[in-house]
């Protein structure tokens, strides 16, 4: 029988995978989309340990995840819709299939939160992208717009100044880190990012095919043309199928744990972005994959 689930596989899944799986435990990483989440689509990362040069998130996560493997940890795509108690173990859908494990690691982060405006999920990859790392090289010389005010809409906009200029739509103002709004000074100095402050998107307009432009409300409403708009509107758990395991949850949809990372139902612990009251920072994520390696690794034992 498996000792450790692990759903989901950014950077606190991936540590978590890397200790439990050194520590002798048989460990399998299910992830639905791409190994190493929301990582891998970070275009360059100057806070990490190590790495006085930045490093590139998707080099970051390829990393991660070889060294799981290398100490024997399985990663496999798959999706998991539920999870059961049952006695002293629990069971998992994954793909319409029931895995029977010994404890599971919730790792699930954060989804991108939607703008909820006409338009957004009508052109959804039609011109409407949530990650500049995997989209940006396709408006090289086109139109470009950025939505957001925090440190992932300026990280992103200053990316994609690499293909064109780039319009950042803020609703108030920039609150982004001091080094993040340094950047950004220097980039519109250098008319490679256009700043619209106390502006909101009223709408995302097209033709048939693809997005032409945003309707926005500053002291007036106007157009602004635009090929490709990339949303960075904050973050919200990714929840789904936690919601109905029975585990504690706070005001926001984020699992509660104890200082052990557990959570309200025994043998299921959670780490990273779902996890109420993370920091959000990639380092973190990874201290709390550890520790919470060694706790399943003591709960195992008794």
């Amino acid at each position: 029988m498996m000792d450790l689930a692990i759903i989901g596989s950014g950077p606190a899944a991936l540590t978590a995978a890397i200790y439990a799986a050194r520590e002798g435990l048989n460990v399998t990483v299910y992830e639905k989309t791409a190994f190493g989440g929301l990582l891998v689509s970070i275009a360059q990362i100057d806070n990490f340990p190590g790495f006085p040069d930045g490093v590139n998130g998707g080099q970051l996560a390829a990393n991660m995840q070889k060294q799981a493997e290398k100490f024997g940890a399985k990663l496999k795509y798959g999706e998991v819709s539920s999870i059961t108690k049952n006695g002293e173990n629990i069971e998992l859908i994954v793909d319409g299939q029931t895995v029977v494990v010994r404890t599971v690691l919730i790792a699930t982060g954060s989804v991108y939160k939607k703008l909820g405006v006409p338009g957004e999920s009508e052109y959804l990859n039609r011109g409407v992208h949530y990650c500049a790392v995997c989209d940006g090289a396709f408006y090289k010389d086109k139109k470009i717009a950025v939505i957001g005010g925090a440190n992932s809409a300026v990280q992103e906009a200053l990316f994609l100044t690499r293909f064109a200029p780039v319009n950042l739509i803020v609703r108030s103002h920039v609150k982004a880190s001091e080094h993040l709004k340094q950047q950004l000074q220097i980039a519109i100095k250098n008319k490679k990012i256009i700043l619209h402050k106390h502006t909101s998107v009223l709408e995302i307009s097209g033709n048939s095919q693809h997005v032409t432009g945003l309707k926005l409300q500053a002291e007036k409403t106007f157009e602004l043309p635009t090929d490709g708009v990339f949303i960075f509107a904050g973050m919200q758990p990714a929840n789904d199928f936690v919601k109905d395991v029975g585990i504690e949850l706070d005001n926001d949809g984020y699992v509660k744990t104890n200082e052990k990372f557990e959570t309200s139902q025994p043998g299921i612990f959670a780490v990273g972005d779902i996890r109420s009251g993370s920091t959000k920072q990639i380092i973190t994520a990874c201290g709390e994959g550890v520790t919470a390696a060694i706790n399943i690794r003591e709960y195992l034992e008794g």
